[in-house]
């Protein structure tokens, strides 16, 4: 279970939000709810305390200039989990988890560097992860962009955002979302 005070780095991509929407009608345990759609560069991160003004321009020196076009093409199905790679982030996450090795995602379960995905459902039931996949294949390719990256953080009542990282060449740096 993931604790209060945990953090993350996302890429949110609101254009798979009907992917998840879809795995919920089927089987809405398998949905995690408090963050829309997104893919994790590095889970977890620092704890909430620790992310200051230093930590995210760090974590925003790792980052790309500009907005990357991903394209959602695939699925995998492990399981009870059903994913779509996003093989265009696997260098910024590898970026994000050099600046900070001490961190190391997912707690190593999938090594030091996994490939970034969109997880679309999570410990569902055998006959609904076969369904979620196949309804999940139905929908792709989705072609969007991811024009920041979001430091969020869990607190009692859920997830909530602290940081926005803007891609944008000419736009702000940092974007606090909390005081």
């Amino acid at each position: 279970m993931t604790q209060v005070g945990t953090t993350a780095v996302l890429a949110l991509v609101p254009d798979a939000g009907p992917l998840l929407d879809a795995a919920a009608r089927v089987d809405p345990r398998a949905v995690r709810t408090g963050v829309p759609a997104h893919a994790a560069l590095l889970y977890p991160w620092l704890a909430a305390d620790e992310v200051g003004e230093p930590e995210l321009r760090l974590l925003r020196t790792a980052l790309p200039p500009g907005p990357l076009r991903i394209r959602l093409a695939a699925v995998e199905r492990r399981g009870g989990f059903v994913g779509v790679p996003v093989p265009e982030l696997d260098a910024a996450a590898t970026a994000v988890r050099r600046a900070f090795p001490a961190h190391v995602p997912y707690g190593g379960r999938f090594g030091a560097d996994p490939p970034v995905h969109v997880t679309v459902a999570l410990d569902a039931e055998a006959e609904a992860a076969g369904v979620i996949a196949a309804r999940t294949a139905a929908r792709l390719p989705i072609v969007t962009e991811v024009d920041a990256f979001q430091v969020v953080a869990l607190s009692p009542a859920g997830w909530r955002a602290l940081a926005a990282l803007p891609l944008a060449d000419d736009g702000p740096g940092i974007a606090w979302t909390v005081g």
